[in-house]
């Protein structure tokens, strides 16, 4: 994910999308001096994440023996190195695109969240300075991380899937991770047909690729800042500050939509999964709905900073389409669901 702060814009506005014969003024402004950042804050970062996702790959089991201890750290590995690597390129495929595109921009933080995050961290940002001048810069940069991401979690997937097991769903605690049109088709060409009652008992490999197909996801949402607000914005311009305020408006639609899907089979005594375990299965989209009201917030405000004028390059443009395809493909209604 790409941390960018809203740029010094001495520019005449509204922008010419938003007026008809405007006229685009643009007058030079100072460059910021760039920042000598300590590397050690992202190395240090990314030891404590390390260990943070190895531990919880290996699930914080109860070690009675010396052969609990090495299953367990076994399987922390298995799931750290592929998912740490998804991240590592992710991440620095934003760092290179904004190195060539001359964007400052600082090495990637890790951010480490154990016990509270399945996965055992947050992710990772990188924080630029300045500002993005062109609609082929903004796509580059934007598209770079989760399409690099893309091309490990994918392969992880495929490997950790071939590695997973196909059996009954138990009647115990289980956790059901979300379904997508490609982590389906995926599950479909590793496994075969999944008959009805059972599931993907998934290998901390296949975990892992999971997780970086949820990850990639929520990067490319098509909103303000994020990924995919940054390819959507060098896409179609001005008009995509009007299509991300619904797009998130739609994420309280369809926080109903789970919480109907989950409520209405315990309300009818069919499901003996209880009512509050039902309400925090649904509380996945709206409180993504309140994190990016917070991120607009604290970014002064849910709008992409304009680039300067100019249209993406016809290459560019099928970028920002498979890109933005990828989204829906990736897309999962209900993320996450304890039963």
């Amino acid at each position: 994910m790409s941390e960018h702060p809203r740029p010094y814009y001495p520019l005449e506005f509204p922008p010419p999308e938003a007026r008809p014969r405007g006229v685009w003024v643009r007058q030079e402004e100072p460059e910021p001096a760039p920042v000598r950042r300590n590397w050690r804050v992202n190395a240090v970062l990314f030891v404590a994440t390390v260990l943070s996702v190895i531990m919880t790959g290996a699930g914080w089991p109860p070690v009675s023996s010396f052969r609990d201890f090495s299953r367990a750290t076994a399987a922390g590995w298995s799931f750290a190195v592929p998912l740490l690597a998804i991240l590592l390129f992710h991440e620095f495929g934003h760092y290179i695109a904004a190195r060539l595109h001359r964007v400052d921009a600082s090495l990637p933080y890790f951010l480490p969240l154990p016990i509270l995050s399945p996965f055992g961290t947050m992710g990772a940002v990188i924080a630029m300075r300045g500002r993005i001048r062109s609609r082929d810069a903004l796509l580059d940069i934007g598209a770079s991380g989760p399409l690099a991401g893309l091309v490990v979690a994918i392969p992880v997937l495929i490997v950790g899937l071939s590695l997973s097991t196909v059996g009954p769903i138990g009647s115990e605690h289980y956790v059901q991770e979300g379904q997508s049109l490609l982590y389906l088709a995926l599950k479909r060409v590793v496994l075969g047909p999944i008959p009805a009652g059972y599931d993907v008992h998934l290998h901390p490999t296949a975990f892992a690729g999971w997780a970086g197909l949820l990850v990639t996801m929520l990067n490319l949402l098509p909103w303000g800042q994020l990924d995919g607000g940054h390819v959507a914005y060098a896409l179609f311009g001005f008009r995509q500050d009007r299509m991300a305020r619904l797009f998130r408006g739609a994420l309280v639609p369809l926080f109903f939509y789970n919480l109907i899907s989950f409520m209405w089979p315990v309300a009818r005594g069919v499901s003996s999964l209880g009512w509050v375990p039902a309400f925090f299965n649904s509380l996945f989209w709206l409180m993504w709905f309140v994190v990016l009201g917070i991120i607009a917030r604290a970014s002064g405000g849910s709008e992409h900073p304009p680039t300067e004028p100019g249209v993406l390059s016809p290459g560019r443009r099928i970028v920002a389409a498979v890109t933005l395809v990828f989204f829906v493909l990736l897309f999962m209604p209900t993320p996450l669901a304890n039963y």
